[in-house]
């Protein structure tokens, strides 16, 4: 066999550099492409819903398959298939994918067209062959964690037609029964992805003709999908494994190495050498220790609220020496400071900032505060306690003026301005609008006071009409539906309800007020008659002039001026 040659590392379609061994693992590299969606549904039929009919005594199994385009058109063509024969296939289902939509509900990270993000990393857990007990604790080694990079499926919606022929309506039935029956669930293989589906109206087509009888039925299913390719863009595997190392080592290395020096006054002479063993046994005197000493040593002094330990005590090196510098309190960021006086150009606290001629931030003032001149707020001013003032002159667009008499101007004579008080307004005096006064809000509900200038209350107001109604009015307004409750043959029938009572000044009730109808039909006045019998309303019927006779069971219905 001839041998070939390799390809460039560039241009090799994986990698094996990636890889570890799968043989022994339990996570598997799925896929999912459209030949898997597409079989699905064959299984689902063939598998779950299985149809059958009834044929000349003997259960049928109903085939499925796919049309591929050519069939499909003729199909479409004929309105049948026939086999190698010639016959017409019946029973038989057959089905074709009319397209794939991307489920844009489900998006994914695609943004970066050369580096898409298609992958999701989870970790496997503890497993029998990873352990971390002591001996792996005294040699060096750490639990070993597998990590797996699974490729994130496209979410897509396909749509598919099917056709169902059968000979009879009764074997249609028990196929599209099944069918309606599989609706909503999850198609696919046990062991394999699943996809959720719905199925659409069923349109049933029945043709006969001088030799063939056929029974049709259409329908669309949409199916729910995802795309799993077989590999990436960097035609790796649908799930990839990596492992942590299990041992980590570290090493160092020392570029330059230092040694102790001894010297005064900046210069530096070798340390007298000791030998280890010398340093390590009993009683032996250390090295010395890196020192300088000063020939010119320094003296610290304390100043004015400055405190020393050690003060005016010179430091020359050869010895140490801790000093403690206090002042005459705490000045930590939580201690109360306090100074005679301070000089500044400005002070910042906070926010909050005061400069020789302005003050910068929000100013809450909870005690007093003097001025001898004038104090101008360009912010807000905040005041938590009483505020008082001789008189308060306010501009914004319209003025308003607080005198000292206790009268209060808003506004600047102008119509259009607008003063909006939330809460609630209490008035003493007298209030006028438009140059009318109002001295009061009546709650009068007789209105006996014919007050010009008192506004009434709505309790007021509602009280005055109500006892105004006009008894006509209410009559008149009265119409009411009753059904006959008892009747007694031939000519009497009973309601449980009043007549309503016309007023002094109007015509007496009478039964030209109601309408009537016998089981549904209209009743001439001329041959009825009413009466009250206590909380009875009795019709009476003169059967001869009305033509006939009342039964036990009929229903009569009365539309009228009862009482309610």
């Amino acid at each position: 066999m001839p041998t070939t040659k390799p390809l460039p590392r560039k241009q090799r379609v994986l990698n094996r550099g990636y890889l570890y061994s799968r043989s022994k693992d339990a996570v598997k590299s799925p896929s999912v492409t459209l030949m898997d969606i597409d079989s699905t549904i064959v299984h689902y039929f063939e598998e779950v819903i299985q149809p059958s009919v009834l044929d000349n005594g003997e259960n049928v199994k109903v085939p499925i398959m796919y049309a591929s385009p050519e069939r499909w058109k003729a199909i479409k063509r004929d309105g049948f298939m026939r086999d190698k024969k010639r016959q017409i296939i019946t029973p038989v289902i057959v089905y074709r994918r009319t397209s794939v939509e991307k489920d844009d509900s489900l998006p994914q990270d695609k943004l970066d067209a050369n580096k898409p993000n298609l992958f999701y990393t989870f970790e496997r857990k503890f497993s029998k062959v990873n352990k971390y007990d002591n001996f792996s604790k005294q040699v060096g080694l750490l639990p070993q964690k597998e990590y797996y990079n699974v490729t994130l499926p496209d979410y897509v919606t396909l749509t598919y037609d099917f056709i169902i022929w059968t000979t009879y309506i009764e074997q249609m039935n028990k196929i599209v029964e099944k069918v309606v029956y599989s609706d909503g669930a999850y198609w696919g293989k046990p062991d394999r992805m699943r996809f959720r589906t719905s199925v659409d109206t069923f349109t049933d087509v029945t043709e006969v003709t001088d030799v063939e009888r056929l029974v049709r039925t259409n329908f669309s299913v949409t199916l729910r999908g995802y795309l799993l390719p077989e590999g990436n863009f960097d035609h790796r595997s649908t799930t990839e494994k990596f492992l942590t190392p299990k041992r980590v080592i570290f090493g160092e290395n020392v570029d330059t190495i230092v040694t102790k020096r001894t010297g005064r006054a900046g210069q530096f002479r070798d340390e007298t050498a000791i030998s280890d063993t010398a340093a390590s046994s009993p009683g032996a005197t250390p090295p010395a220790a890196l020192g300088i000493t000063l020939s010119n040593p320094i003296t610290f002094v304390q100043g004015t609220g400055v405190t020393l330990s050690n003060n005016n005590i010179s430091f020359d090196g050869s010895s140490r020496l801790d000093q403690t510098i206090s002042i005459g309190q705490d000045v930590a960021t939580t201690s109360d400071v306090q100074f005679a006086a301070v000089s500044a150009s400005s002070v910042i606290i906070g926010d909050f900032t005061i400069g020789s001629t302005a003050i910068t931030g929000d100013l809450n003032v909870t005690g007093s505060v003097t001025t001898t001149g004038n104090l101008t707020v360009n912010g807000a001013a905040t005041v938590t306690g009483i505020l008082k003032a001789q008189e308060f002159h306010t501009e914004f667009v319209s003025s308003s003026i607080i005198f000292t008499s206790g009268s209060t101007k808003f506004g600047d004579d102008s119509t259009t301005d607008l003063h909006e008080f939330t809460g609630s307004l209490d008035v003493s005096g007298s209030l006028a609008i438009n140059s009318y006064s109002v001295s009061e809000i009546s709650n009068d509900t007789s209105l006996a006071d014919s007050n010009a200038s008192a506004l009434v209350t709505e309790n007021a107001a509602k009280s005055y009409i109500d006892s105004q109604t006009d008894d006509q009015q209410t009559y008149l307004r009265k119409q009411f539906v009753k059904t006959s409750n008892s009747i007694t043959p031939p000519s009497t029938a009973s309601f449980s309800a009043v007549t309503a009572s016309a007023p002094s000044d109007l015509t007496s009730t009478t039964e030209n007020d109601f309408i009537f109808f016998i089981n549904g039909q209209y009743m001439e006045h001329d041959a009825i008659t009413i009466q009250q019998n206590a909380s009875n309303f009795l019709l009476k019927v003169d059967t001869d002039s009305i033509g006939y006779d009342l039964e036990a069971d009929d229903e009569i219905l009365a539309i009228g001026k009862f009482n309610s």
